[in-house]
């Protein structure tokens, strides 16, 4: 008979095998193999299981615990796992900014500028076309020609050399200061609106702080590229870039009442020194300072105080109060709804909003195109952050131009974002109202000139990273040693 022993089917996934007793198993010392297999004969072998296996491969365990259990190791790189992933996904976000190429970067900044000033036209056309003196397309018309004189400069700063953008900053920088003086010491100084910042001369006016802030982000950031590791010292940092140079422009701001534009400076010049590497120390002591000197300005002016008040929800109980242009602001946002009431079909343009095309236009938008039209609008914003961004990082060099760059594309990112803020959180009862135009969107012919011009001059930097990019990478030609003697073949002529 044939005493092999039995085969398991191919097939079972049984964990357990059952094999015959051999002949010196201690299990059954007493019975002895007969010619048959019964299944009392069989005994069970279990499967070893894959973790204990490799724990008795790796060492001795206590209690039948794996080590590697038992101290957490298993748990810490689990956290370890978890915190890559977080880092990767981290790191794919910020590639967002970061990534790119000089093709185009420079498209999107100029994609997402000529979209805002076009938006800005539209809605200026929108809010002013009911009119009450029947010249529902002047004011439209007037920002058209602001918006292409602009745009021409816009052009001319991106094809000039970008060498000269230093030069240009001190040109600009002298004259911001004297038109300043002017608008504060002088009689064609302009008020409207609280304060003292527009130059009227003749039928031509204008607000030069809107030119001192483009010539203080040209000018510090050449100050401060010229600088270079000398930054990390005060005395380097602090002269000539904060004084004389921008105190004098906040001190003559100020001088004609313009807290708005006062915080806007400060903001470029806090943005100018962080990006060239200042301790942030300073940031602490200086960010107290400028407090205490916006809330004292504010309490020793009545009608600044007057919109504080507006703000808490003081002095609200008459309709003329100072609270009227803000609660008509809140009531258009809120009956637009997610969609709006359409372009053109608003109701609080008629007279219930004052300076409804200028500082208050954002609250038109939300009515007449709704939270999507907003939405828009700081989407756009966001792109042109991101397009600047990525010029700001595609420098390559920290010489004096990869420096420059660096610090005038900051600069102009904390001016354009950081008024945008403003007038944002304004209209939205955020912070008191203080006076600040939304840029490219706003009517003001200097402000929306003067905005094109610094986009300007980011797509210049653009510019030259494309043709940098361009540019074939070959080895430089060896020149060929001129020969000593006279050619052969050449011809002379008879004396």
């Amino acid at each position: 008979m044939d005493k092999r022993p039995p085969r398991v089917p191919a097939g079972r996934k049984d964990s357990a095998v059952l094999t015959p007793p051999s002949a010196s198993s201690p299990e059954e010392p007493d019975q002895q193999p007969t010619g048959e297999i019964t299944r009392g004969h069989l005994r069970t072998v279990e499967d070893p299981d894959p973790d204990e296996a490799r724990g008795e491969a790796d060492g001795p365990t206590s209690g039948g615990t794996n080590t590697a259990s038992s101290d957490g190791s298993a748990g810490r790189a689990w956290r370890d796992r978890r915190a890559q992933q977080r880092t990767e996904r981290v790191a794919k976000f910020w590639n967002i900014f970061e990534g790119g190429n000089p093709y185009t970067n420079y498209w999107l900044v100029l994609g997402a500028t000529i979209a805002l000033a076009a938006f800005g036209l539209t809605m200026v056309l929108s809010s002013t076309s009911v009119d009450s003196t029947g010249q529902a397309f002047t004011t439209a018309t007037r920002q058209a020609v602001w918006a292409g004189i602009g745009v021409a400069g816009m052009l001319v700063l991106t094809l000039i050399p970008t060498k000269w953008m230093g030069w240009i900053g001190w040109a600009a920088m002298i004259t911001a200061g004297v038109l300043l003086a002017l608008v504060a010491f002088s009689p064609w100084g302009h008020t409207g609106g609280g304060s003292t910042n527009w130059l009227r001369i003749g039928p031509v006016q204008g607000q030069p702080s809107e030119v001192a802030k483009l010539a203080l982000v040209l000018w510090g950031g050449a100050v401060l590229a010229r600088k270079g590791r000398l930054i990390q010292h005060a005395t380097h940092w602090m002269m000539p870039f904060v004084a004389p140079g921008a105190l004098s422009v906040l001190v003559l701001v100020l001088a004609g009442g313009d807290l708005g534009t006062a915080i806007v400076i400060i903001l470029i010049v806090a943005a100018l020194l962080f990006a060239a590497g200042v301790g942030m120390r300073w940031f602490f002591a200086a960010g107290v300072m400028a407090a205490g000197a916006v809330a004292l300005l504010m309490w020793i002016t009545p009608y600044r105080m007057m919109r504080v008040y507006a703000w808490l929800g003081m002095n609200c109980d008459h309709p003329t109060e100072p609270c009227y242009q803000t609660e008509q602001g809140l009531y258009a946002l809120a009956s637009g709804g997610f969609w709006g009431v359409g372009l053109g079909q608003s109701r609080q343009k008629w007279d219930y909003i004052p300076e409804v095309h200028n500082d208050f236009i954002f609250t038109i938008i939300g009515e007449e195109l709704g939270l999507l039209g907003t939405a828009t609008v700081l989407g756009l914003f966001a792109v042109l952050v991101v397009g600047i961004f990525r010029v700001a990082h595609g420098v390559q060099t920290d010489d004096y131009h990869g420096r420059f760059v660096k610090l005038v594309c900051m600069g102009i990112i904390a001016w354009l974002v950081g008024q945008a803020f403003i007038n944002v959180a304004m209209v939205t009862g955020l912070i008191p109202v203080v006076g600040v135009p939304l840029p490219f969107i706003s009517y003001g012919g200097s402000a929306l000139t003067v905005a094109l011009l610094a986009i300007g001059v980011v797509l210049n930097f653009a510019r030259r990273q494309r043709l940098e990019a361009r540019r074939p990478r070959s080895r430089p030609k060896r020149r060929r040693r001129r020969s000593t003697l006279a050619p052969l073949n050449k011809k002379t002529t008879p004396a």
